[in-house]
């Protein structure tokens, strides 16, 4: 049986619901990813839903975000986005309804005590022992009548709540342990019931969505008991649940800003591949099996099961994920790699629609192959690699004043041009003989001559093999350049 479980093959159905309240961070991709992966595999379906009824702290650029960074992410969705601000009938109805069969009730204390809990701590001999403070409105008592009641959850009395998550096994909660936990607040002027609280909206929507699993962080495990309640209650089954690992930050602590950049948008900015984030990304918490690391995105799901979780938290690595990105820009079909090179110089300013197709095409291929071994990020294709792509390029003053020091490099260089330019073809062989022949008539080492060459024509001390670079670049270009680095001694 595969993971969906008591799921007819075709009827999974996952969801990802973040909140326009913060970015999308690592850990939210993360369970993002998770949900996308097990919905392919079992060819089911993926729906985004926008927890947006905190009115107060959403932010449309927050959502904005979320929606471009699951884009780049390369995580699509069947359905949706589906708006929690605007399903409000629906928790209405869904709290009325366990008004109405007794699960739930009528509550008249004051929203600074609903709002955070209703419970006490209590022990003797040195333990303590949580013990919830039922509410006397759960009997019919108010404690201040006349006022907007809200909806209160009305958690059995003894006994426990199962469940079984796919990670973690089966799982119970004493009910001694659950308060009477809010579902609808009390209205404000005109309303019978003001906004629902974040139980009661994820299960009816999860009920209405027909919801088959719920794939989240395991920082939700607290949630679920609660959550199951809900279900049965309102007549449903509950769904089956997965709670994920989660991922901390080098010093084991949960993943924060102060470990660097944790909004996934962040990444992209920097350049990190699509595909080598959701590589690196899938590992943090599940393993194929075996020490394969380097799985492109269709080995992903293709691989990707509920029993290959762990139970231990990730840790975030920045010098891994770096690690995965090369070994992107290095093992990538050259046809894959070129768009994301593409953008990033149209981004930068130095695309040119020439090389788009033919001749210029193949030149642009053959350049970002040549490159791409001593490439971490993309943006190094319009930095440290300028040169290739646009004639307007800075000299490193720290690889001039190490490679241009010797007094003779002006003369070389004026005499290589000048070989170089006489040249009847083009080739690595032919340019490798030209500057052998002048350092040896200049009566100096050939290496001299080549890492001067390398700083006029790339401004860089460091660059792919000189003879390489200069085919690449073109008999035109170098001469030219070589000529105007004479002028750096005038």
């Amino acid at each position: 049986m595969t993971d969906a479980g008591k799921a007819q093959a075709g009827s999974v159905r996952v969801r990802f619901a973040p909140s326009p309240t913060g970015y999308l961070h690592v850990g939210g991709a993360r369970t993002a990813l998770f949900n996308w992966l097990f919905a392919r595999k079992e060819r089911g379906a993926m729906i985004l839903r926008i927890e947006d009824t905190d009115a107060e702290r959403n932010k449309p650029e927050l959502l904005t975000g979320i929606l471009e960074g699951l884009k780049w992410l390369g995580v699509d969705w069947d359905e949706g986005p589906y708006y929690q601000s605007e399903r409000t009938e629906l928790y209405q109805a869904a709290g009325k309804k366990l008004l109405a069969n007794g699960s739930a009730f009528l509550c008249y204390c004051p929203p600074e005590k609903y709002v955070g809990g209703d419970h006490a701590e209590e022990g003797g001999e040195g333990t303590k022992v949580r013990r919830i403070v039922r509410c006397s409105c759960r009997d019919g008592k108010p404690s201040t009548p006349g006022t907007k009641p809200a909806v209160r959850f009305k958690v059995p009395v003894g006994g426990t709540t199962k469940f079984f998550d796919a990670v973690f096994g089966e799982r119970e909660f004493s009910n001694e342990e659950i308060e009477d936990f809010v579902l609808l607040r009390s209205g404000k002027d005109g309303e019978e019931f003001g906004q629902a609280m974040y139980q009661m909206s994820v299960v009816a929507d999860d009920i209405d969505m027909r919801i088959t699993h719920v794939i989240r962080g395991a920082d939700h495990i607290s949630n679920t008991p609660k959550q199951v309640l809900l279900y049965r209650s309102l007549g449903a089954e509950p769904p089956i649940f997965a709670h994920v690992p989660l991922i901390l930050g080098p010093d084991k602590s949960r993943l924060s800003k102060r470990h660097g950049a944790t909004d996934v948008n962040m990444y992209k900015r920097e350049g990190f591949l699509p595909e080598a984030f959701r590589n690196f990304l899938a590992l943090l918490g599940w393993s194929p099996g075996g020490d394969e690391e380097f799985l492109r995105t269709s080995q992903l799901l293709e691989k990707f099961s509920l029993q290959g979780v762990s139970r231990t938290n990730g840790v975030f690595d920045r010098a891994k994920l770096e690690w995965f990105n090369t070994q992107y820009l290095q093992k990538l079909p050259i046809g894959d790699l070129l768009p994301e090179v593409e953008a990033q110089l149209k981004e930068d300013g130095l695309w040119k629609e020439e090389w788009a197709a033919g001749a210029g095409h193949g030149w642009f291929l053959k350049t970002v192959d040549l490159l791409r071994p001593r490439i971490r990020l993309l943006p190094d294709f319009s930095s440290w690699s300028r040169a290739f792509f646009s004639d307007e390029f800075a000299i490193d003053p720290a690889a001039k004043a190490k490679f241009w020091k010797d007094e003779k490099v002006p003369g070389l260089l004026a005499k290589l041009a000048d070989a170089l330019a006489a040249l009847p073809e083009w080739n690595h062989d032919a340019c490798d003989h030209a500057a052998r022949k002048v350092a040896e008539e200049g009566g100096v080492k050939a290496g001299l001559l080549i890492n001067a060459t390398r700083v006029a024509i790339v401004g860089q001390a460091v660059a792919p093999p000189l003879f390489d670079t200069m085919v690449a670049l073109g008999q035109e270009r170098v001469v030219g350049r070589l000529r105007d680095a004479l002028t750096e001694w005038k």
